[in-house]
Order: C-alpha cells, then structure tokens, then sequence
C-alpha cells in the first residue's frame, strides 16, 4: 500500500479569491514504513501573500520571488502522487488549493490523480468527538514531539502527520500489524490468524540470572514445605 502525506502553505484562506499555493511538502510511506522518498518545492504564488498567512509560515513575497511557479513543477508532483493514497490533515483545504492549480493549467482535477484522498481531520473529529483537533492538539494527544514547530511548513507538517497517522491507525509500535492495517472483525479471526510470519526476538537467560531464579525457587519450594510439584515433574529431556 503505497500513501503519501501532503501539506501545503497558501497565500491566503480562499483559492477562489485568487490566493495561490506557496509551498507543498509530501512524504512516502509503503506497508507503513516511510521509504525517505520526499517531494518539497516552495512557489512563487504570482501574486502577494497576506499578512496573516505570512505570520502563520514566514514565507515572504521576497523569499518567494524568484521560486519556480506551480506549472514547472506540476508534471513531477503528479507522477509522484500518482495512484497512491494521499493523506492530508483538512483535505478540502489542501485538494481546493490543488484543485484551483490544475485547473489554471488545464489538467485533471486531482482525485484522478490520487487513487484516494484521506482526511485525518475527519478522521480524528470521529475518534475524538468534542476536542480540539488540530494538527498541534493531535500531537500533544498522541504525543508525537513537535516542539520543534514554531512556524507551519509544510514539508514539517508532512512529517508530524505521517506521525500522527501511524497513531491515529495503531502504530508501528503494535507486535502484530494486520495485513493491510485492519484489525481482524472477531475474536475467532483474531485467534485463526497466522502467527507463525511474525519473528519475535528470544533472549536467553544468562549465568547470574538463572542462579537467581534457581534461589527463588528453592525458596518457594521451601515455603511451601515441599510441595512445588513441578520442582519433581520430569523434564522433556529426561523422558526416554
């Protein structure tokens, strides 16, 4: 399952107002695992961003003036997003601003080039109905480190989400990741699944430990006055 994380940054709040997209940062991630491929491009909008857009990213008019425009770089984001799956926090902001640019250019609007467009906001409004759920809100949560974010950008906001996402979907951290991220629908299908793909790491006990367990018990068996029967079982190695 091939998923990429997009972020943009924008001159304004309004595509349909002639606000434009001044930065988009996008990260790949396959099987749940992020494979370094990355996409970040910062563009020259063709026109002045607002002041409170500028205070939320920092790019400015200046810093932007000599960017490549959207059509220079549309080609390799397509084919770069093309048939994935691309997971955007607030997708109808990002996809409006999208959409806005390849309609300037004439092309296809963009769910035909993403095989499927997923909202973690909606996502996190139905896990966490009556919170706040913003990207920040999301990763005091979920407790994925942002305090390096003092400015949005959205190839760093790609990076928080993929993060977030892993989360939000029960995380590389889990022991068992199901086959395409779905928990198995009853217990009985929990309890069918092959376990045997999975390699689980067998640390064996070492000198001091196992004359520690042995003290322990002896112990048991003391208090016990003698009647830990396993202490007395025959062990398989002994079985003729």
């Amino acid at each position: 399952m091939r998923q990429i994380f997009l972020d943009t940054e924008t001159t304004g709040l309004n595509p349909e107002s002639g606000d434009r997209i001044v930065e988009i940062g996008c990260i790949e991630m396959v099987n749940r695992r992020l494979t370094g491929q990355s996409r970040h491009v910062y563009l020259n909008p063709e026109r002045k961003g607002s002041e409170e857009a500028t205070k939320i990213h920092g790019l400015t008019d200046a810093f932007l003036a000599d960017k490549p425009k959207f059509a220079e770089v549309a080609e390799d984001l397509i084919e770069f997003l093309a048939g994935a799956e691309v997971i955007i926090h607030n997708a109808a902001f990002d996809v409006g601003f999208l959409n806005a640019e390849l309609k300037r250019l004439r092309l296809q609007p963009f769910h035909t080039v993403a095989a499927k467009v997923t909202d973690t906001l909606a996502m996190a409004r139905e896990m966490f109905p009556g919170k706040a759920n913003s990207l920040d809100a999301l990763c005091r949560r979920l407790e994925v480190d942002n305090t390096h974010r003092t400015l949005h950008g959205a190839l760093l906001d790609a990076g928080l989400l993929a993060e977030v996402y892993i989360r939000l979907t029960r995380g590389q951290d889990s022991l068992v990741i199901q086959q395409h991220d779905q928990a198995p629908d009853t217990p009985q299908e929990l309890q069918a699944r092959d376990l045997a793909q999975y390699l689980l790491q067998v640390i064996d006990a070492n000198a001091d430990e196992l004359a520690a367990h042995e003290v322990i018990l002896k112990e048991l068996d003391k208090s016990s006055s003698g009647k830990t029967v396993w202490r007395s079982m025959e062990t398989p190695s002994a079985v003729a």
